[in-house]
C-alpha cells in the first residue's frame, strides 16, 4: 500500500490550494481515507476524512466550510479542496488510509491518527499574510 500526497505550496491568505492523495495497492470502496496536518511541536490533528465505501465525510470544526475532501472521479487519488485559507493553516499535510469500518463512526474514530494504518509523506502548506 502506498500514498503520494502532492499540491502544497505557498499561498496568500484568503487564497486557495487543493492536496491530492494518490493512493496505490488498495481497492478504495473498502477504506476510507483522512487529512491529518502537523505543525512542529505539536501533535498531529485531523482534519477531514472520507469513508469511500458510503460517502460519508466528517470535518474538524476548525474547517468546515472552507475545506472539501472528495474522490476525483473514478481516479484513486482523494483531493482535499482547501479555500479561505488562514495563516494558521500552515502545517506539513498528510493523508493516510484504514480499512473500514475500523473508523466508524467518523466523528468519533474518523480523525484520530493512531486508528490509521497507511500513511503517505507530507506536503508543506505554507499561508503567508
Amino acid at each position: 500500500v502506498q500514498l503520494q500526497a502532492s499540491g502544497g505550496g505557498l499561498v496568500q491568505a484568503g487564497g486557495s490550494l487543493r492536496l491530492s492523495c494518490a493512493v496505490f495497492g488498495i481497492t478504495l470502496e473498502h477504506y476510507t481515507i483522512a487529512w491529518f496536518r502537523q505543525v512542529p511541536g505539536k501533535e498531529r490533528e485531523g482534519i477531514s476524512c472520507i469513508d469511500l465505501g458510503d460517502g460519508t465525510t466528517y470535518y474538524v470544526d476548525a474547517v468546515k466550510g472552507r475545506f472539501t475532501v472528495s474522490r476525483d472521479g473514478a481516479e484513486d487519488t482523494v483531493s482535499l479542496q482547501m479555500n479561505s485559507l488562514k495563516l494558521e493553516d500552515t502545517a506539513v499535510y498528510y493523508c493516510a488510509a484504514v480499512v473500514n469500518p475500523r473508523v466508524s463512526p467518523l466523528a468519533k474514530y474518523g480523525l484520530d491518527h493512531n486508528n490509521y494504518d497507511y500513511w503517505g509523506q507530507g506536503t508543506q502548506v505554507t499561508v503567508s499574510s
